[in-house]
């Protein structure tokens, strides 16, 4: 298998990228571009300020974090917009070492302006399967409520969802602030998306600790979980994810941004290897947290001194724990194979 050492180029380790929001994956300079064509004024924290200085310990950091995502947002006016950034988004994963990406939207942020949640969905997956066609990347949809809104939003989205099954949609997540709402309420749009074969992948485990993670696993039968990081506070925990073969798309960079960790040093990727979990790594909101995929795989090679072995592995975990096709996966974790194999630099 070669070397296991460092200095094989991350950018060219094939991998999957499993978390990854609509809007939070615009390029800056996009974000600029059409900011400027419409005459919108942009905060500091977007512009020369980019990117922002964010904390998410309290309520405060966290609405200034939701307030630049929903300017971020605003931005987008035309359906070419809509299709430049789902376009872009694969083309930077491309850049990479991207072979497959679920990409994660909530509807009904858009659909005020795109006329309604169907009609932006239909919008979201012609955009998908172009840019697919266009840099031969793999791609696929996670539809997400937003745990802020009624459950019964919820419910709708998740209906939605089950009638995208085959045609794009691979999963219903919940996202935004955990620390909003109560997650038991959403388990009945679970349900629904549970009954049409989705994957669920719900946000918890991050900006509240393993006790999220056990309500995410029992009330919403959650199949993998978005971020999941903190579930290593609770070893006994920790054992049944890794039991139960949930995976955990961890997106480091976007932890300490928002206060979860001083530093990359403390994401504790390296206790949840040594305990078995699968792990993905992700980049979460690149527009605001600066940094993509390949990014997330150099600051943890950095932070905890990862051998290409383990970089290997991590590449290949994001790749099982994706809804690509089994054709695709098997490819792929050939060319990991092959990437081990290279000398390194």
């Amino acid at each position: 298998m070669g070397d296991s050492g460092g200095g094989r180029p991350v950018a060219t380790l094939p991998k999957a990228h499993l978390h990854l929001h609509f809007t939070g994956s615009m390029r800056h300079g996009t974000l600029l571009e059409l900011a400027e064509r419409d005459g919108i004024l942009l905060p500091d924290a977007l512009v020369e300020d980019w990117p922002p200085q964010l904390s998410a310990a309290d309520e405060k950091g966290w609405f200034r974090f939701q307030r630049l995502y929903d300017v971020a947002r605003s931005v987008l006016r035309t359906e070419d917009d809509v299709r430049r950034l789902v376009r872009e988004a694969a083309e930077d994963d491309v850049a990479d070492g991207g072979r497959w990406l679920e990409i994660q939207v909530d509807p009904s942020g858009y659909a005020a302006r795109f006329g309604g949640i169907t009609a932006f969905t239909d919008l979201v997956l012609d955009a998908v399967r172009d840019a697919s066609a266009r840099t031969g990347l793999g791609m696929a949809v996670v539809i997400a409520a937003n745990r802020t809104r009624h459950p019964l939003d919820a419910r709708t989205l998740a209906r939605l969802a089950a009638q995208y099954v085959g045609r794009g949609v691979v999963g219903f997540g919940l996202s935004n602030d955990e620390r909003r709402g109560t997650t038991t309420e959403f388990a009945p749009a679970f349900r629904i998306a549970e009954r049409a074969g989705l994957m669920l992948a719900p946000h918890g485990g991050e900006l509240l600790g393993p006790e999220h993670v056990r309500t995410c696993l029992d009330a919403l039968g959650a199949d993998r979980l978005g971020h999941g990081v903190r579930v290593a506070e609770d070893p006994a925990l920790l054992d049944r994810v890794v039991a139960s073969g949930v995976p955990l798309e961890v997106c480091p960079v976007s932890n300490v941004a928002l206060g979860v960790y001083s530093d990359l040093t403390s994401v504790p990727l390296p206790s949840l290897l040594e305990a078995g979990a699968t792990v993905a790594l992700g980049a979460d909101d690149p527009l605001l947290f600066g940094s993509r995929l390949a990014g997330q795989y150099a600051t943890m090679r950095a932070a905890h001194d990862l051998d290409d072995c383990t970089l290997a592995e991590l590449a290949r975990m994001s790749v099982r724990a994706s809804r690509a096709p089994d054709g695709l996966k098997a490819e792929v974790l050939r060319d990991v194979d092959a990437w081990l194999a290279e000398s390194p630099v």
